[in-house]
């Protein structure tokens, strides 16, 4: 649709929701095309006398008369004369035999979109007769409620600001099932297919020459769950969509109301058996409450598991031992952290600045009971996948760990934690982790003849083995050290970050 908004907010005669409302036409008239079984083109004005397609959409209910997309065409110059006469005269304008049929084996109507007095754009309807055969009931009646929606768009009557918009899945289509009422809501027509969704629903004999809001009614087993906007849907009174569900049978119902300049003369009812749709979305309603659960009872084995290291922690009598298993604790509870914040959500990501703001806290409260230490977090992480969220947790709970114990040691200080994510528009996302603090520095190593200085993080125990592992297996990244330009150590951790499209 944005292919038509440039030229249309120049032209200097467009008046407010003028623009809107053929963006809402255009989203809409595939019901048009397939009631019609023709191709719609939409044509407007390009100030040079002339006009030029700037939107078309092809017929499902019948073979398309454009093979190739003419969208950004000019008009030719034997169909320029109908739309002229159609933006003239603001009626609908239909091609003669002589100029079209016998060349092109094509009928052409000109339909020209009114709205407050102003022609905004033509449509054209171009529909194949190379294949003419004697048309069914069905056809001849699709064909007219085509041709009575075309006309409510040359009184600016459709389509309707009032129709809502909806999120929900499963709105019905021409093939799925067409009723057309009359003024009282009395069945016209109904297709073979609007008949077999109703009768999904219950013992239907027939639908033709009944009240459809009767039939639907006495359907249903519980009226209590009705919707209130049924009966207005029912009637084809506004232009509103509806549920039902009875038996097990869910069918979505929308209404279109057909009016002329006076008043409304009948309505179109789209319906659609959405039965399996909504059972699917049952079914991940309850997949997502299950993974849930799951994310919670985790985090509660997990801190069982945290509260049991640090009961037996305090019955050990080597110094040695009760550190080791306050650390495992400390791991253990970071990982529950991360279920706990999955727990929360529906969506299989982390809010990782939410989580990793307490952890920094908690880290270095654990790790410097006697020590005044500042923490920062700077810049943000944004979502992280759960694959990412646990192990990076835990990395940056070590590298805050030893910067307390070994960077800062028993003096007071800040560890600062910051994260830069490469832009969304590059091809190659990362996220770059840094770790810093102002303590006393790193050891320089010897490096080979001619090399760089090397450094490295003075004690190599189990929890620095664990991030190296963590960032070179789990996260697929790189891990350095360098020292600090204003004292202190800087760690640097660099993880790919994959897009979502390749998942």
């Amino acid at each position: 649709m944005a292919i038509f908004t440039d030229p249309m907010t120049r032209r200097a005669d467009f008046g407010p929701g003028d623009a809107e409302w053929l963006h809402l036409l255009v989203g809409d008239w595939q019901l048009v095309a397939d009631l019609a079984f023709a191709d719609l083109v939409l044509w407007f004005t390009d100030g040079d006398g002339g006009y030029t397609a700037v939107a078309h959409v092809r017929p499902s209910t019948s073979h398309t008369v454009f093979h190739t997309d003419p969208v950004g065409d000019r008009i030719p110059d034997d169909l320029a004369p109908l739309v002229a006469r159609a933006e003239v005269s603001r009626q609908i304008e239909r091609s003669s035999a002589t100029d079209w049929a016998d060349e092109h084996g094509t009928q052409v109507e000109a339909v020209p979109m009114v709205r407050n007095g102003r022609t905004l754009a033509v449509i054209t309807s171009h529909l194949d007769l190379s294949n003419a055969r004697l048309p069914s009931r069905l056809e001849m009646t699709y064909r007219q409620c085509a041709f009575d929606l075309l006309r409510m768009c040359t009184l600016g009557l459709w389509p309707d600001f009032a129709t809502p918009t909806s999120t929900r899945r499963g709105a019905p289509r021409v093939g799925d099932g067409l009723i057309r009422l009359d003024v009282e809501g009395t069945v016209q027509y109904a297709s073979p297919n609007a008949v077999s969704a109703f009768r999904r629903l219950g013992e239907v004999d027939s639908l033709e020459g009944q009240s459809l809001a009767r039939v639907t009614t006495s359907l249903l087993r519980d009226q209590r769950l009705v919707d209130e906007t049924l009966p207005l849907v029912l009637t084809g009174r506004m232009p509103w969509r509806t549920e039902v569900e009875s038996r097990g049978v869910s069918l979505t119902l929308r209404a279109i109301p057909l009016r002329d300049s006076d008043d409304r003369f009948g309505a179109l009812v789209l319906c659609r058996d959405v039965s399996e749709l909504r059972r699917r979305d049952m079914e991940l309603v309850s997949k997502d409450a299950t993974i849930r659960e799951i994310h919670h009872r985790v985090k509660n084995n997990l801190q069982t598991v945290a509260a049991l290291l640090r009961m037996q922690s305090r019955r050990m009598k080597s110094e040695e031992g009760r550190q080791g298993l306050e650390q495992a604790m400390r791991r253990v509870a970071t990982i529950a952290l991360v279920h706990e914040t999955l727990s929360q959500g529906l969506a299989q990501n982390v809010d990782f600045d939410e989580l990793i703001g307490r952890q920094i806290r908690l880290a270095a409260e654990v790790a410097s009971p006697g020590q005044e230490v500042r923490t920062a977090l700077v810049g943000r992480f944004g979502e992280l996948r759960s694959d990412l969220a646990t192990p990076l947790a835990l990395v940056i709970n070590e590298l805050v760990t030893n910067a307390v114990e070994h960077g800062l040691r028993d003096s007071s200080g800040t560890v600062t934690v910051s994260a830069c994510r490469t832009p969304d528009d590059e091809p190659h996302q990362a996220l770059t982790l840094t770790v810093e603090d102002d303590g006393v520095g790193l050891t320089e190593r010897p490096a080979a003849p001619g090399g760089s200085p090397v450094y490295a993080p003075e004690h190599e125990g189990l929890g620095m083995q664990i991030v190296r592992t963590l960032v070179g297996s789990e996260l697929a990244g790189t891990i350095g050290w360098e020292p600090r330009p204003a004292g202190g150590t800087l760690v640097r951790v660099t993880i790919p970050m994959r897009n979502a499209d390749d998942d």
